[in-house]
């Protein structure tokens, strides 16, 4: 059976080859559903089960993961910055405080669908505007949900992560494991 990714995320394809799933199709999803006043989980979860079924449509004997992060801080959803200026913003807000990072996480396989979200809290220092300013040099924060990578750069940024790592990055793969399992699909 063939696995289709609903993700152009290079994160997302490291970390399903990590879980020993070398042989899969890239599909992106494209388009959001429109989501208003939902909790973070929630959010996550829909918006990830919507882009497994818009993959899903076009891969019918696949087995479809897709996955959706959004940091939030301060009751506010942040997702990939707009630009150098929103980014700046988000690292500003995270500074010196805890935050919350909810991927959802989707897996069809024929007439079976499963989704949840998984939340990790990850806990910045405080950060000075030269430091700010010189992560935003890099082009690190420009693609990723609340402008960092814990992966990369950011990583010293992080005085403590309560959860799931690679969450964070964007896939919680201990969660997607069993729910692909429970698909009877062995990565």
């Amino acid at each position: 059976m063939a696995i289709v990714l609903a993700s152009a995320s290079p994160r997302r394809r490291e970390l399903l080859e990590l879980m020993g799933i070398t042989d899969f199709i890239v599909c992106p999803a494209s388009g959001e559903p429109e989501l208003k006043g939902l909790a973070p989980d929630e959010t996550v979860r829909r918006i990830a089960r919507f882009k497994a079924e818009h993959a899903a449509a076009l891969h019918l004997d696949a087995a479809v993961i897709a996955a959706d992060t959004l940091v939030f801080a301060d009751g506010q959803a942040l997702g990939k910055p707009r630009d150098r200026e929103d980014a700046g913003r988000m690292l500003h807000m995270l500074s010196g405080k805890r935050h919350a990072v909810y991927t959802g996480v989707a897996v069809i396989r024929g007439a079976d669908t499963l989704a949840k979200a998984v939340r990790t809290d990850v806990y910045f220092r405080s950060l000075t505007d030269r430091e700010i300013e010189e992560y935003i040099d890099t082009g690190e924060p420009m693609d990723k949900a609340g402008a960092y990578g814990a992966q990369g750069r950011a990583a010293v940024f992080i005085e403590r992560i309560d959860g799931d790592f690679f969450n964070v990055m964007g896939l919680p793969v201990c969660a997607l494991a069993l729910m692909l399992r429970a698909l009877g699909i062995r990565p």
